[in-house]
């Protein structure tokens, strides 16, 4: 069976991005545009996808990875619908709804970090994993989690930015999450560390570049503790504007290994593989569209008769 033709759309705060292709190397069309109004954005997005399909051929399946937060459960009145969310006008919409309807393909659905840790996990820094962390480090602070091969979601996806953490000793900076003040988002994001500063993350230098980093990366090791404790990762992958500032991921590797403290004492806990930054960069949500389109057209396929061979799997 030769590989299915899939969609991917990554519906972020600020820009959607859409696609056509089976792999980050194998992209046959795309265009990006700004988030506006949640109507004439994903019109836009479906008018993309039509003329696409008109010029080439039909897709088997369309994945989209969104912001959030997401109505993820399976049978939910309100699958596929943003919840409270932050973005303005945006609070309650059905995403995956109308993609369906428009295009009269399946699509799968998932939180835009989410898409990014599956797209690791089949071509990035996760790849050849089952159980490891992606963790995006931007403006705010969001991780998923992959265990046995699957994204941990529950009666919601998992909201990481929103750990608690200590504070450093003698910091007094209140934290700038409108929920929490000084959760792990609210102490380390991109957000907190521009008010911090007074600047961007990425225009600081000199002395106050590495004090920066130097908070940067004692919270960042006190949040990746809890995750380490309570996820059992192979590895964990960082993506993010923060995590490509300069220097940051050695001095986060020895802050999390002091703050492990010996326990359990695993020497891969310390090796440079544990903790890495994202490989797929702008293209890791996108990517992880097309594992979700994936997931969407295997499920839709009809089963293998009784005694037949299995079923070719996605080669997305």
């Amino acid at each position: 069976m030769s590989a299915p033709r899939l969609g991917s759309i990554e519906s972020g705060g600020t820009k959607f991005v859409c696609l056509v292709g089976s792999a980050p190397d194998r992209i046959e069309a795309e265009t990006r545009f700004p988030t506006g109004e949640p109507g004439p954005t994903l019109a836009r997005a479906i008018a993309f996808f039509r003329e696409t399909t008109a010029a080439a051929g039909p897709l088997d399946a369309i994945g989209i990875a969104s912001f959030g937060p997401l109505e993820l459960r399976p049978g939910h009145a309100k699958f596929g619908h943003l919840a409270a969310t932050p973005k303005p006008g945006w609070s309650g919409v059905d995403v995956a709804g109308p993609v369906a309807a428009a295009l009269g393909v399946p699509v799968g659905i998932d939180t835009d970090v989410n898409g990014a840790a599956l797209g690791e996990g089949r071509w990035g820094a996760a790849r050849g994993l089952d159980t490891y962390v992606y963790l995006t480090v931007g403006t705010g602070i969001g991780g998923g989690a992959v265990i046995g091969g699957k994204v941990v979601s529950g009666l919601i996806h998992t909201e990481m930015g929103h750990l608690a953490v200590p504070r450093i000793a003698g910091d007094a900076f209140p934290g700038t999450c409108p929920f929490h003040g000084d959760c792990w988002e609210g102490l380390a994001g991109g957000e907190a560390m521009s008010v911090r500063w007074g600047a961007p993350a990425e225009e600081l230098t000199g002395d106050a570049l590495r004090e920066a980093l130097r908070l940067e990366a004692a919270y960042l090791a006190a949040g990746l503790r809890n995750i380490v404790y309570t996820t059992a990762p192979q590895r964990i992958v960082i993506g993010g504007g923060v995590a490509e500032l300069p220097g940051l991921f050695p001095l986060l590797r020895a802050e999390l290994t002091a703050t492990l403290a010996g326990y359990p004492g695993l020497p891969e806990h310390a090796a440079d593989d544990f903790v890495v930054p994202a490989r797929l960069g702008r293209l890791a949500g996108p990517a992880g569209g097309l594992v979700l389109a994936g997931g969407a057209a295997a499920a839709a396929r009809p089963r293998s008769r009784p005694g037949a061979g299995p079923s070719e799997g996605s080669d997305a």
